[in-house]
């Protein structure tokens, strides 16, 4: 069983601090109850700068320790919890934000820029120390902000600021792909092995599962399908959606040079349950259809 946060009335009973807006707020973990560490779904976009090493995260049925200077993202409906190492005082900063604050805004339009609200445990960003500062920076704003007289332009400001802490957290995160990802050239021998023996033989395990998804790419990576699209869109410049998209249609053509197969048997072979799938996306990517292409061979 877990507690569930509703409002930002209650997310402040846990830090013993006055509410300065409905929709936002920023705690310190260090003066956080330390029921707020038992499992708990925050019903809301939450964004944690841990300071020290305070214990075990567990978030989406994962455990992990995190060394100092690491963050880490949560959404509604996320349950999370540390068990706490009894020796270490808890310390950091916690941001808060109601989904509401999205709705109609310039903040919600650009979210989909922040999916790192989808990645893993694993997937968390650890900071440079200068990237660290940064962070604390816009911590303090937005809390400046939250104290400062309440105005006409405070909802808008507070969105401001938000929104310039995302942004660092996605410039952030690009440097880390810079830094612990693999080329390229790697990347893409290590995804046509994949494809190769997903497609391999007689198609057996595309007869059984499908066409491959980006989902199930991810997973050979041991990666979150964002952060593994993430990845894709940067090392080789298209969505992992293309580049698997590509990928069919080329084993397709492949196939397609094998008269002994009939395109029933291709389509199947590539993971279609319905041939006249396979016909409709082949037709809409060439501009033919797979019979006439083949007599085009």
């Amino acid at each position: 069983m877990h507690k569930k946060v509703e409002n930002i009335d209650q997310f402040n009973h846990y830090f013993h601090q006055p509410s300065y807006h409905p929709l936002v707020s920023v705690g310190r973990l260090q003066d956080a109850d330390l029921s707020l560490f038992a499992p708990t779904d925050f019903g809301m976009y939450c964004v944690v700068l841990m300071e020290v090493d305070f214990g075990e995260l567990v978030l989406r049925d994962t455990c992990m320790h995190y060394r100092a200077g690491t963050m880490f993202t949560m959404k509604p409906g996320d349950v999370v919890s540390m068990n706490l190492d009894d020796r270490i005082k808890p310390h950091g900063l916690m941001l808060a934000f109601r989904p509401e604050l999205l709705n109609g805004t310039g903040l919600g339009r650009d979210f989909y820029m922040f999916n790192f609200f989808d990645y893993k445990v694993a997937e968390a960003l650890e900071l440079y120390d200068t990237e660290r500062r940064v962070i604390v920076n816009c911590f303090n704003n937005i809390n400046t902000e939250l104290q400062a007289p309440d105005d006409e332009f405070t909802s808008h400001m507070l969105r401001l600021g938000i929104g310039q802490m995302l942004t660092f957290c996605r410039r952030f995160y690009e440097r880390q792909f810079d830094t612990n990802t693999m080329h390229s050239s790697d990347l893409m021998r290590r995804l046509e092995s994949l494809l190769d023996g997903y497609w391999g033989g007689n198609g057996d395990m595309a007869r059984r599962l499908g066409p491959p998804t980006v989902a199930w790419c991810a997973e050979q990576f041991h990666l979150t399908p964002s952060y593994f699209g993430d990845i894709v869109r940067r090392e080789i410049g298209v969505t992992p959606q293309v580049f698997l998209q590509n990928k069919l249609l080329e084993r397709a053509k492949s196939l397609l040079s094998d008269n002994s197969l009939s395109i029933n048997d291709i389509a199947i072979r590539l993971g279609f349950v319905y041939p006249n799938h396979f016909a409709r996306l082949f037709r809409q990517k060439t501009g033919m259809s797979p019979s006439v292409f083949r007599k085009q061979l």
